[in-house]
C-alpha cells in the first residue's frame, strides 16, 4: 500500500537553533562575511583536524579557486573521474585545462588508480578525485602516484563530510579538499562550501577568493579595521555569508547526530535489500568510514522486466521520491561533442548509470518513512521481477 504523501528525496533538517542564529545575525547587522564566518571556518577546521579551511559560496568555488592557487592553466591536463556531478569537470574548462576523464572501479564507483596512471601524459598537473556518494577514493595508491610524478592531488568531498580513510577525516591533510554545503548534502548552509588545505595555500586562496583583495570588508569597516586595500589578482566572488555561517555553525555541531542517524537507515535498507537477486547493495570497504551522502542501489536488469527509469516512475507512483547520481560526464552534450566520447569508452560508469538509483537518506527520516521505502522498493520488484 503506498503512502498517502510524497516523500521528498533528501530535504534539509533545520532545527529552531539554526533560525535562531540567523535571526541573531540579522539583528548584528553584520550580514555578509564577518565574525561568524571565521568562526565557522575555525570549528570546521577543528572538527577534522585540518590545517586551515576557508568558507565559500560553494563547493565549485572551493574547486576552482584550488585550481587556480595551484597554478593550472592552458596547456595543462586534470584527470578526473566521469561518475561526477558537472562542477567537478567545469572548474578545469573554467582554467582552461583539459579535463582527462578516467573510468571507474566497480564495487565503489570511485575513480580507478590503474586507469589514472596510464593516462598520464607529460602535460598532467593534477588529479581531481570524487569521493562518490560518501565513500572515500583509495587516497594511498593515489597519493603514491601523484608524489611518483609531482602531481597535485585535489579532492572533491562534496559527498564526502564527514567520513574516514584509515582513521583520518577526509579534509584533515595538507593538500586542498572541496565540501559542499548544498541543500541535500549532510551539513547544509543552503548553499555553500569549505576548502580545506595547509595554512598557506588557504591564505593564498582566500585573497583569490575575495576579487583578490588583501583586505575582506570585515577587516576594513570593523572597528579597528582600515579603509585601504590593494587588488593583487584578479580575483572572484566566491566568500560565504554570515548568514548562511550561521546555519552552518549548528550544522556542524549537530553533524555526529546526523551520521548516527544516516547509518541507522543504511542498515535498515541493508538488511531489507540485501539477498534479492534483482538489488545490488552499495559497498563500504575496509578501513574507511562512509559518509552515507547516498544510498546508490543498483538493479540487476537481467533480473527484471522494467528498466531503471521505470523503476523510479514505479517508485514515484507510490509516492517515494529519488533520484539519479550521476549522469556520466561524457555523455553530456557538451564533453561528448568537444572530445568526441562515445558512451561505450567508459564502460564501467556506463553499464552503472543505467542500473542506479539513490534512495531518500537523510536524518530526519523517520522509521515509518524508512519502512515505506523498503516497502515500496520490494513491491516494485515483486511486482516486476522476471
Amino acid at each position: 500500500m503506498a503512502r498517502e504523501s510524497f516523500l521528498p528525496f533528501s530535504p534539509p533538517c533545520l532545527g529552531e537553533e539554526e533560525i535562531k542564529e540567523v535571526i541573531d545575525t540579522l539583528r548584528s547587522h553584520w550580514i555578509t562575511t564577518g565574525p561568524k564566518a571565521k568562526l565557522f571556518e575555525t570549528e570546521f577546521a577543528a572538527y577534522l583536524g585540518a590545517p586551515s579551511a576557508l568558507a565559500l559560496n560553494s563547493c565549485t568555488a572551493a574547486l576552482h579557486t584550488a585550481l587556480v592557487v595551484s597554478g593550472i592553466g592552458p596547456g595543462d591536463e586534470v584527470i578526473t573521474t566521469t561518475m561526477t556531478f558537472a562542477s567537478s569537470v567545469n572548474v578545469i574548462e573554467h582554467v582552461g585545462a583539459r579535463p582527462v576523464l578516467v573510468d571507474v572501479e566497480p564495487d565503489t564507483l570511485n575513480i580507478d588508480p590503474k586507469q589514472v596512471e596510464r593516462a598520464i601524459t607529460p602535460r598532467t598537473k593534477a588529479i581531481l578525485v570524487v569521493h562518490y556518494a560518501g565513500h572515500p577514493v583509495d587516497l594511498d595508491l593515489i597519493q603514491q602516484i601523484a608524489e611518483s610524478k609531482n602531481l597535485l592531488v585535489l579532492e572533491d568531498a562534496a559527498h564526502a563530510l564527514p567520513a574516514k580513510y584509515k582513521g583520518r577525516y577526509i579534509g584533515s591533510g595538507s593538500n586542498p579538499v572541496a565540501f559542499s554545503f548544498y541543500a541535500t548534502k549532510n551539513l547544509t548552509t543552503g548553499e555553500g562550501g569549505m576548502l580545506t588545505g595547509a595554512s598557506d595555500f588557504i591564505e593564498r586562496a582566500r585573497v583569490v577568493s575575495l576579487h583578490g583583495m588583501t583586505r575582506d570588508a570585515w577587516r576594513r569597516y570593523d572597528k579597528g579595521g582600515s579603509w585601504y586595500y590593494e587588488v593583487v589578482y584578479p580575483g572572484f566572488k566566491y566568500n560565504m555569508t554570515d548568514i548562511q555561517a550561521a546555519i552552518g555553525l549548528w550544522q556542524l555541531r549537530k553533524l555526529d547526530f546526523f551520521q548516527k542517524r544516516r547509518r541507522q537507515v543504511v542498515q535498515r535498507y541493508n538488511e531489507a535489500f540485501r539477498g534479492i537477486d534483482a538489488l545490488e547493495v552499495p559497498v563500504e570497504r575496509g578501513g574507511v568510514e562512509h559518509a552515507w551522502h547516498l544510498y546508490v542501489l543498483r538493479l540487476r536488469r537481467e533480473v527484471l522486466r522494467i528498466n531503471r527509469d521505470q523503476f523510479i516512475d514505479e517508485l514515484k507512483k507510490r509516492n517515494i521520491g529519488t533520484s539519479v547520481h550521476f549522469i556520466p560526464i561524457h555523455l553530456h552534450p557538451y564533453y561528448r561533442n568537444k572530445y568526441g566520447y562515445r558512451p561505450e569508452d567508459f564502460p564501467v560508469a556506463w553499464e552503472n548509470y543505467q542500473r542506479i538509483l539513490s534512495l531518500p537518506l537523510n536524518p530526519c527520516l523517520s522509521d515509518r518513512d524508512v519502512s515505506d521505502v523498503v516497502e515500496a522498493v520490494l513491491d516494485v520488484v515483486r511486482s516486476y521481477q522476471r
